[in-house]
């Protein structure tokens, strides 16, 4: 087995891959990329059992094989050279000697067999969407997502497709956010839970607009984007009813700068208690008054800030690091907070920047406040 390969294009390729692989593997040859050769095609895998990720590129070789070699010793091999073609050759010794315009390296390998095999999706139904569209709505649902080992299935994204809409939901129960699309719909309804490993590889990979096309079953999905394909494994179990908590409602209206907002509350939290992370909202008219204070060190912080405000004067506890990442993630000029009660949950809307087939919600629970 021998072939001919631009080492910057394998490197970026092996970049990509590399995503998949976990630091520690309790199976040796998962700290290895699969390399499947079919005369000038040559095929990667890499995978730690829950996500496989599967790319190919071009090589010139006419011969056959496949064989796991090292990922992190291959890695760090090819970021040491400049552009220039690689000869790999498989020796006898189960060596593989590559060699460059200045030497040889030589590496051990592992029979390709003992690399897991790729799932193949039993039955599975499919829709498309654009690349652009499902990196926006990671993008917008991911942070909120739960890191809880006890309740795995707010560890990922909700995706419900239907014959009218997707949504994309994320909640760790004291924030949630939901990103609708009205103008992407699926053949027929599903739904299944995204764990956030292959979501944050797939973010990380779209870079132009292109159609993905995913595959989904009860069990795994599958995401072919034009150079590349992941499957996963699902996260199992039931969604909690996320609609029940949003609250309908919401009398009180505050419309604000989201950028004026933001830096006044990152500002006014360096003062909070370290482990509530509360501040103060108190709002009156058209005046909105940020406070946080920090009894056990006698810290305290405040600020006065002009708002468009209708409804009853209302004072409501947030924890702020909720709501610097959530307005963190919005991406517009003006926000809209609507509350109903000191004890009900906030719901934050962007009132500009996306398109009128998109609805973006997101919630966030209030805190005690303390006299």
């Amino acid at each position: 087995m021998k072939f001919i390969v631009s080492s910057t294009t394998l490197l970026k390729k092996l970049q990509i891959l590399g995503g998949v692989i976990n630091s520690s593997n309790t199976i040796p040859v998962l700290d290895h990329f699969l390399f499947e050769l079919n005369n000038s095609k040559l095929t990667i895998t890499s995978s730690d059992l829950e996500t496989t990720m599967v790319s190919s590129i071009k090589v010139d070789s006419n011969s056959l094989g496949e064989i796991a070699i090292p990922s992190k010793l291959l890695i760090d091999t090819l970021k040491t050279f400049p552009e220039q073609p690689l000869t790999f050759t498989v020796d006898e010794n189960n060596t593989i000697e590559i060699s460059s315009n200045h030497g040889k390296y030589a590496l051990a390998y592992t029979d390709g067999n003992q690399f897991p095999k790729t799932i193949t999706l039993e039955n599975p139904s499919s829709t498309k969407i654009s690349s652009l569209v499902l990196a926006k709505a990671i993008n917008s649902t991911i942070f909120a997502s739960g890191n809880d080992d006890l309740r795995p299935v707010m560890s990922g994204v909700f995706f419900q497709f239907s014959s009218e809409n997707l949504t994309f939901v994320a909640t760790d129960a004291h924030k949630l956010v939901k990103y609708k699309r009205n103008d992407i719909k699926a053949s027929a309804h599903a739904e299944f839970i995204m764990p956030k490993k292959p979501l944050n590889l797939l973010k990380n990979i779209i870079d132009d607009d292109h159609e993905i096309n995913i595959e989904y079953n009860n069990s795994n999905a599958k995401f072919e984007l034009s150079d590349l394909t992941l499957i996963c494994r699902l996260i199992d179990g039931q969604y909690p009813n996320y609609e029940a908590v949003i609250p309908n409602e919401n009398p009180n209206t505050l419309i604000i700068n989201r950028t004026l907002l933001l830096s006044s509350l990152k500002r006014v939290s360096i003062f909070s208690n370290k482990t509530t992370h509360q501040v103060r909202l108190k709002i009156a008219g058209a005046e909105l008054n940020i406070s946080a204070e920090d009894i056990d060190f006698s810290n305290k912080a405040e600020e006065r800030l002009t708002c468009d405000y209708k409804g009853e004067d209302i004072e409501i506890g947030f924890n702020s690091r909720f709501l610097i990442e959530m307005t963190n993630n919005l991406d517009c000029k003006e926000v809209k907070l609507k509350m109903s009660l000191p004890n009900r949950a906030g719901i934050l809307r962007p009132l500009d920047g996306y398109s009128e087939n998109e609805e973006l919600l997101m919630l966030v629970m209030p805190v005690m406040l303390n006299n």
